[in-house]
Formats: C-alpha cells, structure tokens, sequence
C-alpha cells in the first residue's frame, strides 16, 4: 500500500474508531443530509445516468435495483467502464492474472457469488480500497486487539475463507496484520493443517463455513483458539451461532458486506448495527407495524461506483430497544435473507396469503425441533419440500415446529412433501428456507397443487 492509501486507511480509523458520535438520531440524520448534498451536487453527476439529473435531493431520483445497473452498468460509474470490461477484470483478479488490456490496473474489479442470479459486480480505487479498510477495522477490532495493533507488537493474524479473493480484501494486510485467504473452492477440509499452523486470531468465513471449523474443533480435530469469530456472507442461522460459541468461548460477531457496500457490523455490545455514518438506508416497510424492512441504499462515500437509491432484495428486522454502546444508528435484530426466502401461508381466517419471515422458523426449529442435523425447506406454491438430515424424529419435529408459528399467526397449515436432503457444497451460499413459487391467487387451485396431505391432517 502507497503511503497515501496508508494515510487514507489511518485516517478512516480513527475517524470510524473516535469521532462521529451523536447525541441523538436528529443530529445523525442531519449530518446524513450534509453528506448527501455535497455527494449529489458534485459526486453522482460524473456517472452518464445522473448527468442530465436535476437533483436537489435524494428522493427526486429514481430507485434502482441489480437489474437496472447491471444492464447499463457503464452509465452508473465515472469511468465508463461497461459490464463485460468489468466482469473480465474481475475474472482475472480471481484468476491471479493481469487485467485485460486497457483496464486501469490500479482499479479492484470484484464479483459477488451470483446466488440470485447474474453475479453482481463492484468497482472501487486504491483510495476507497483503503477508506473500506480503514472502516471496517475500527468496526472489527475490540479494544485487546487494537491495543495490539496500536503497539505493534505480533501481527494480528487473520484467516479469511470465501469463495474468491479480492484485492479490495487483502487491502488489511500489512506488517501488523498477516491476512491469509482461505479458497473454498478447494474446500474447506483441505485447509485444516494450514488452519492450525497459522493459528489465526480472527477467523472470518460464511456462517455455514464458520460452524463446520466449529464442530471440527470440537471434536479436537481443530485445535484453534481465535479471539475473534466473524460471519459474513450468509444468513447467520440459530443453530450455528451456538455451535461456533460452543467451540470458541464467545459470540460470534456479522458482517453485513455486499457488492452494495459495507452495510453494518456487530458492535462490542453485541448489537448489528446499520452502518449509516456512510450509507443512507431508506426503509421500505414490509408490514404495518414496521418490524421488518427492504433496505434502499446510498453510499455517499464512493466516487467510481455510484450506489444511489439502490434497493436490495434482503428482508432486515429492526431491533426496538437501542443499543447500550451508545450509538444511534439503526440496529437490526437480524438479517433475515432475501425477499424469495419468505414463504407464504394462507390466513385461516379468509385465506389470502401472509408472509412466514424465515427468520420465525429458523428459531423454531432451533428452540423446538429435535434430531435436526441439518434441513432445507422449498416452498412450490402450497406443497412446503422438507429435506433433512438427522434421526427418524427430524421430520416430524420440524413439521411441528413450523406449525407452532404457523398456527400462533394465523395462518392455515401447509401440506408437507419429504425430499432428499443434499449437503450443499461450501463454494455454495447456503440457503435453508427458499420460496421457488408463491402460492396461487386462487385458494382453490391448492388442492391440485398439495400432493401430500398436510401434517397431522
């Protein structure tokens, strides 16, 4: 890193780390609106989408989403670059080669894991590279190991398991961090001796990833004692949180991290906090009691990528009580995935569809169910398909635990289909509970669609 990033990373730390505090969500939200209007007067209109846009403030733009960008993506950043420039940079990055003739080398070009589709893509310089970093380690760090940093005593040492590396990650390393990717394209298991020679301070990996390390640990294959665990990438499920505490002494902390930006960290109170002293977060309500919410996301930090109004498709539950660290941002009791893992039942009461949050489930399942090593539940219009893998009680007991949410909201019981149940790969994003197809509007094609009777009928 040039000294000028390494400046740059310095001072989004202590800046992160040490300053913007806020009284209250009134001062947060006017500081947000001073940011804003510097970024729309100066910084959105060097992308050709916003050039010709007569924008006073933000609610005058429009609302974007993967689709709409991906499909014009050089009219959303300031250089032009278009997707297919954009996806062979990053190809290559993956691929430890030089990017292809004509793209900036100096530019991080990086993809997301495609699990809904086109992978999406990001753009980032060598000085948001490091304002990232220098974020993302005032939200990591706690006290024990920033003293350590601060003192420059034995590097921090930092496993990193995902499914393709990025030069934007390895922007931490340094004398005082020892960064070591991890590809789980070659899988997880066969890095377990490389795992315990390094004996890694911080462990970050996918959930599913993170609770695997876990039980191999607890079953004294794994002998590691991280100071730090971090999931990334996925839904963070009841389950494997316990697990990952069981094998390391501590809770494990999120990162909620996209192609979109760096959206919230876990604080040291324990809380998952929005990220909002650099993105603005609009919620788009999903229910009349304003529980749970789409994000609309604006990264008033970036120069080359615009992310301006850019709506995502993962379901965020608000915590209502605030958080004991102090801060005033929007804390989230979970991130409760996308908008196609919510699953739908009909109301007893009229039958018209309602919403079942698969984070209501997860928790059952966790609380209730029994003999569950693993599960996956695939919503095809009235039919709910349970996999699992565990004893002979497994299915049953989930198909219960389910019902218990399904009945105490009011909603008619699903009909139940047993399928096989298949590991999925670690270079897969796992997800446990998807809706393939909603139910039809009309109540009364259920019965062709239920194959299998409902559970106890």
């Amino acid at each position: 890193m040039r000294p000028r990033e390494l400046a740059g990373m310095a001072s989004a730390f202590f800046r992160t780390r040490y300053g913007l505090r806020f009284d209250d969500r009134d001062a947060l939200e006017h500081w947000q609106r001073g940011r804003l209007d510097r970024f729309l007067s100066h910084t959105v209109k060097q992308a050709a989408f916003y050039r010709d846009c007569a924008a006073s403030d933000l609610a005058s733009l429009p609302v974007v989403d993967k689709a709409t960008t991906l499909a014009d993506f050089a009219a959303f950043n300031a250089r032009g670059i278009t997707l297919d420039e954009a996806y062979a940079a990053a190809r290559a990055a993956e691929a430890g080669r030089v990017p292809p003739h004509g793209f900036d080398p100096r530019l991080t070009a990086g993809l997301s894991s495609g699990t809904s589709g086109r992978p999406g893509v990001f753009l980032a310089t060598p000085a948001e590279r490091a304002t990232w970093a220098g974020i993302l380690l005032a939200r990591v760090l706690d006290r024990p190991l920033s003293m350590r940093l601060a003192i420059g005593a034995a590097p921090i040492r930092v496993a990193f398991f995902l499914r393709a590396n990025s030069s934007l990650y390895t922007t931490i390393a340094s004398r005082r961090i020892d960064f070591r990717f991890f590809d789980l394209q070659t899988g997880a298991d066969a890095h377990v001796a490389a795992l315990v020679d390094f004996r890694p301070d911080v462990l970050v990996a996918p959930a599913s990833v993170l609770a695997w390390l876990a039980r191999e640990s607890l079953a004294g294959r794994l002998p590691i004692v991280p100071h730090k665990t971090i999931s990334v990438a996925e839904v963070l499920e009841p389950d494997d949180a316990q697990s990952i505490r069981a094998a390391y002494g501590r809770a494990v902390d999120q990162l909620y991290q996209c192609t979109e930006g760096f959206l919230g960290y876990t604080c040291a109170h324990g809380s998952l906090h929005l990220n909002e002293e650099f993105v603005h977060i609009e919620p788009e309500w999903l229910d009349d009691a304003q529980t749970r919410f789409v994000p609309i996301v604006t990264d008033f930090t970036r120069r080359t990528q615009m992310i301006v109004r850019y709506r995502l498709d993962d379901v965020l539950r608000i915590r209502a009580a605030p958080c004991g660290c102090g801060r005033v941002t929007r804390t989230l009791s979970a991130v409760e995935g996308r908008l196609d893992d919510v699953l739908w039942c009909r109301a007893r009461r009229d039958g018209a569809p309602m919403p079942l949050f698969p984070d209501a489930l997860r928790h059952a399942i966790a609380r209730h169910a029994t003999g569950v090593d693993d599960y996956s539940i695939a919503q095809h219009g009235a039919l709910f398909h349970l996999a699992v893998h565990g004893d002979d009680r497994a299915f049953d007991s989930i198909c219960h635990a389910v019902e218990r949410v399904v009945d105490a909201q009011g909603m008619r019981r699903p009909a139940w289909k047993q399928t096989r149940f298949q590991a999925p790969a670690h270079t897969v994003k796992r997800r446990r509970i998807v809706c393939v197809s909603k139910l039809s509007p009309d109540a009364r094609a259920d019965a062709g669609d239920a194959t299998w009777m409902p559970h106890d009928a």
